[in-house]
């Protein structure tokens, strides 16, 4: 007994108008066709936070490192200059600071 049509044809589909089974759903036989684009998702767009919080503490810890002798310098000196002046200001303005340097 001969197989019909459609069996010869695979898939259970029946063949095309020029007697040519063009294939499944998505697997269409034939040439590749030109101007197709397709657009596909990167890893990092699918799980954008990997890796984030170990990367936060790391990177702030390393930039910090590097400005902190740019930044602590200057707070030291100013802290310690504001701390001198203070402290001379009340010594002048004190009853001992006004004899020592009254000009009577």
């Amino acid at each position: 007994m001969r197989p019909s049509q459609a069996l010869m044809a695979g898939g259970g589909a029946p063949l095309g108008k020029h007697g040519k089974f063009l294939g499944e759903w998505g697997h269409f036989g034939g040439q590749p066709q030109k101007g197709i684009i397709s657009y596909t998702l990167s890893a990092n767009r699918q799980n954008p936070f990997a890796g984030a919080a170990h990367a936060a503490i790391f990177n702030t810890w390393r930039r910090f490192s590097a400005q902190v002798l740019y930044v602590a310098s200057p707070m030291l000196f100013f802290y310690y200059a504001m701390s001198w002046a203070t402290d001379r200001n009340h010594y002048l303005n004190s009853k001992q600071g006004r004899a020592e340097f009254s000009e009577e």
